[in-house]
């Protein structure tokens, strides 16, 4: 059987990183970008990808680039979008792929908190659609989280599934497609919580970072937090539970300094100012140091 056919929609960092990791694993890769300007620097930008990541910089050579949605998916067997985050946007995508695209092939979206079901509403072959949220950056985290629509078949996921596998990914099956899947729910209540605080004046930004990266962050690569509540007790956890849980922040919407410091142009790394200030070095020190913690654990994951 020919190897599957790939076609990745979107040219932005996302989407250049999930055709690494299908190119670096030995498939034959598309992406579809219809910006001009962008395209033409995708083949520079994988070489500069791979070269940060310790890939064979020769893997560019499986990489084809294109503006022409309907052609780079007349024969693709998976496709995947990487678009913002835009449901229109992201349904007229489908429909054109539902229309373009052959009948077997898999449909998937990146979407990071988009509902599967929402994106694929009224299409026909719902069934071939499903979620495929991959982390930043893609070649380097394992995770990728299966979506499985109301629609989306059983058949489907068990392919998704074993594609992902295939490429030394670790697929999770989400079963509900509910608003930021698993991951993102939990990451974003740690922010909720974490932004409330320091609105709140119980520390500053940079002693709240430091709370997480030195005590049960460390033990998150090889306990995450059901493991850690049966290590404990869950007697003990609902003890704790009953003291703190009413305590949390109960907010239904963004913090109030949150949406203040977005008014002010206060960003983060992109102004140079957010809840820390970041001067150009502090930025590059950061990125690198990420880059080479994910190496160092993607290197102890494959030996």
């Amino acid at each position: 059987m020919a190897p599957p056919r790939i076609v990745v929609i979107g040219g932005g960092l996302m989407g250049i990183g999930i055709a690494q990791a299908f190119a670096v694993a030995g498939h034959r890769v598309c992406i579809v970008e219809s910006v001009d300007a962008v395209r033409s620097t995708l083949l520079e930008r994988l070489r500069e990808g791979l070269a940060q990541t310790g890939a064979n910089v020769d893997t560019v050579d499986r990489l084809d680039t294109s503006s022409d949605l309907g052609s780079a998916v007349a024969a693709a067997s998976f496709v995947t979008e990487a678009v913002p985050e835009k449901l229109e946007l992201k349904r007229q995508i489908f429909a054109e792929l539902v229309k373009r695209a052959p009948r077997a092939a898999i449909l998937a979206s990146n979407t990071s908190v988009i509902q599967i079901g929402r994106i694929a509403a009224g299409l026909e072959t719902a069934d071939r659609i499903v979620g495929t949220h991959w982390w930043n950056p893609a070649m380097l985290i394992p995770l990728v989280e299966v979506v499985q629509a109301i629609g989306t078949s059983d058949s489907t996921i068990a392919a998704t599934m074993a594609m992902l596998q295939s490429i030394g990914k670790k697929p999770a099956h989400v079963k509900k497609d509910l608003p930021g899947f698993v991951a993102n729910r939990l990451q974003h209540a740690l922010w909720r919580e974490a932004i409330a605080m320091v609105a709140e004046g119980i520390c500053d930004a940079r002693t709240l970072d430091d709370c997480v990266k030195n005590s049960f962050g460390l033990r998150l690569p090889v306990l995450g937090p059901l493991e850690n509540a049966d290590l404990v007790g869950l007697d003990l956890t609902l003890d704790i539970h009953r003291t703190v849980i009413p305590a949390l922040d109960r907010h239904d919407r963004p913090n109030a300094l949150l949406e203040e410091y977005v008014a002010a142009g206060r960003l983060g790394f992109k102004s140079g100012e957010g809840f820390r200030t970041w001067t150009p070095d502090d930025i590059a020190a950061t990125r690198l140091r990420l880059m080479h913690h994910l190496r160092r654990a993607q290197r102890e994951r494959t030996g």
